[in-house]
C-alpha cells in the first residue's frame, strides 16, 4: 500500500489521508491475513493527527473498510492487535495520546468478525462509568474512594516534603482547611495476558491527583477483563499505586 490512502467521498473533496500506523492479522476470522491502517491529516509542521479513522483491507477480497474514530485527533495513533475476547480472532486496540499536560489518552478496542466492525472499548464510556471522590484528611492521610465500586483506598501523605506538607496541614497534623482533588481521566491502557491463557486483558492507569495537576498523589491500576459483552474489573479488583518518598 502506498504511505497514503484515499476514502472515494474524500478524494472528491481534496483530501489527502496518511497512514499513520499499520498492523497485519487476520481481524475478520476467516484464516486470511487482512491489513489495518490508521489514516489521518497532518497538521502543516506538526506531529498532530486530525481526521484519525481505521482502514481495513480484507485480506481475502482486498476490499478496503473505513470505521472514522469518535475522537479522531491527536498524537502518536498506534496499532496493536490481539484478541480480547477469547474467539480465537484478532482484535484492534487503538492508543492516540493527547498531548496535553494531564498526560491523558484516546483508546479504542474493535472487533471485527465477519467485517462487522463492533467497538468493545471507548475511553469516554470508561470514564464517565467510574466515579471517584478524593478527599484530604487529619494527619497526613487523603482518602480515594471509587463508589461505582464501592472501593476505599488510604494514601499516606507523611514521607512527602516537609513544605508541601506545611502548605496543607497544621503543626498537630491537622488540615488547614478542607481540601479535595480528583481522578484524572484515563491515561494509559495497555493490553496484558494476566493469566497466560493466550486473551487479552486491559491495563487501565489513572492519576490521582492532589491540588493541582502536576500534584501527583497515587496511581489507579484497574485491570480489565471481557466478560458478557463488556470490560470489567478482573477478578473484581483495583489497586493504588503510591509514589516513592518525597514524590509528587
Amino acid at each position: 500500500m502506498n504511505k497514503y490512502v484515499y476514502n472515494q467521498n474524500e478524494w472528491r473533496s481534496g483530501y489527502r489521508y496518511f497512514v499513520t500506523a499499520h498492523a497485519q492479522g487476520d481481524v475478520n476470522g476467516d484464516n486470511i491475513q487482512d491489513h489495518i491502517y490508521l489514516i489521518g491529516q497532518k497538521v502543516e509542521d506538526s506531529p498532530y493527527v486530525t481526521h484519525i479513522t481505521l482502514v481495513i483491507q480484507d485480506g481475502f477480497s482486498d476490499q478496503f473498510y473505513y470505521i472514522p474514530l469518535p475522537n479522531g485527533q491527536g498524537y502518536q495513533p498506534r496499532i496493536f492487535l490481539g484478541d480480547f475476547t477469547g474467539n480465537g480472532i484478532d482484535d484492534i486496540l487503538i492508543s492516540i495520546s493527547s498531548g496535553g499536560s494531564g498526560g491523558f489518552g484516546y483508546f479504542y478496542l474493535y472487533s471485527f468478525v465477519n467485517n462487522q466492525a463492533v467497538l468493545l472499548f471507548d475511553y469516554e464510556n470508561f470514564n464517565e462509568w467510574y466515579e471517584y471522590t478524593v478527599t484530604y484528611k487529619d494527619q497526613f492521610r487523603v482518602v480515594v474512594e471509587n463508589q461505582t465500586l464501592h472501593l476505599t483506598f488510604l494514601i499516606d501523605l507523611s514521607n512527602r516534603d516537609s513544605e508541601y506538607l506545611a502548605e496543607i496541614y497544621n503543626e498537630n497534623g491537622t488540615l488547614k482547611q478542607p481540601l479535595n482533588g480528583w481522578v484524572s481521566g484515563l491515561n494509559q491502557l495497555y493490553p496484558i495476558d494476566f493469566d497466560g491463557n493466550g486473551v487479552y486483558e486491559l491495563y487501565a492507569l489513572q492519576r490521582v491527583v492532589g491540588r493541582y495537576n502536576a500534584d501527583q498523589l497515587g496511581l489507579i491500576q484497574t485491570p480489565l477483563a471481557f466478560r458478557n459483552g463488556v470490560f470489567l474489573p478482573f477478578l473484581n479488583n483495583q489497586y493504588v499505586a503510591v509514589p516513592g518518598v518525597n514524590g509528587g
